[in-house]
């Protein structure tokens, strides 16, 4: 961030006019966050910005352009993760250049500290809408994790016996997800029997088959047995269309016909009482 020879007399200007320039910064930023935020909390964060401004234009240390960005990438996070738009949180660095210049126009000899000045500020909000754009992605990454592991859920179904109901499009992060949590529970529970529902699953391709082929596998390997339900008659035309095999996987036209075929493996009948 170069500020130039003209940032200490820009610097010494804002210095000068700051109860002004704040006062005017934070009554803009407030009318475009249209009361999602106090007044009182919006001037607080600009006085820190700006005074970070001023050490940076006046070079007063080598460390405030680093606590400025810092200072601009934790506003523009909390923004995000409190759903204000990238056109609201970039509104905060924008807007200095319009205070500012209701202050400068009829000075004619500190153009050139202002253009500097407004180059710099632009630089700034475009950092503000990266450090904004980053920290929604990262949100949203979170969010699709966490929609993963409550839309796959382990259940235990009997002693010895659980099962994973899927539903939705298995993909192949999500089936990923589906193995680790399996075998996870399989060792966990010490469980010799797993059911995989998919009565949920709208549609069952080549790969999603493989999928399912490679956890029944994996959970072979940990010497537990996998069987398939919930294969309704639209996805068993599918399978067969598409040349699916499934070997020797037992498969089931629903939990309970699979829960009752797991209970016969294990010896176990359920009867009247």
């Amino acid at each position: 961030m170069d500020v130039g020879v003209t940032g200490q007399r820009m610097a010494d200007y804002l210095r000068e006019h700051q109860d002004k320039v704040i006062g005017r910064w934070s009554e803009l930023v407030s009318n475009g966050l249209r009361g999602r935020t106090s007044s009182e909390e919006v001037r607080r964060e600009l006085t820190d910005l700006y005074g970070l401004i001023i050490r940076v234009l006046s070079q007063a240390d080598d460390h405030a352009a680093g606590e400025l960005r810092a200072a601009l990438d934790e506003l523009s996070h909390g923004r995000a993760r409190n759903g204000f738009t990238p056109s609201e949180t970039a509104l905060g660095v924008f807007t200095l250049k319009e205070a500012v210049y209701e202050l400068v126009a009829d000075t004619a000899d500190l153009v050139p500290e202002f253009l500097a000045f407004s180059q710099m500020i632009d630089e700034l909000g475009l950092r503000t809408f990266e450090a904004y754009s980053a920290a929604r992605e990262a949100i949203i990454a979170d969010q699709s994790t966490a929609m993963m592991e409550l839309s796959t859920p382990v259940i235990r179904l009997w002693e010895n016996i659980i099962a994973v109901p899927l539903v939705g499009t298995l993909d192949s992060a999500r089936t990923q997800l589906v193995m680790e949590r399996l075998l996870d529970a399989l060792v966990t529970t010490g469980s010799d029997h797993a059911v995989i529902d998919i009565t949920g699953v709208s549609t069952v391709d080549t790969e999603v088959a493989q999928h399912l082929l490679k956890t029944v596998s994996a959970a072979r390997l940990l010497g537990a047995e996998c069987t398939i339900s919930g294969i309704r008659p639209q996805v068993a035309q599918t399978i067969v269309s598409l040349g699916i095999e499934f070997g020797d996987i037992a498969t089931k036209a629903s939990l309970a016909d699979a829960l009752a075929l797991a209970l016969k493996s294990a010896g176990l009948k359920v009867v009247p009482a």
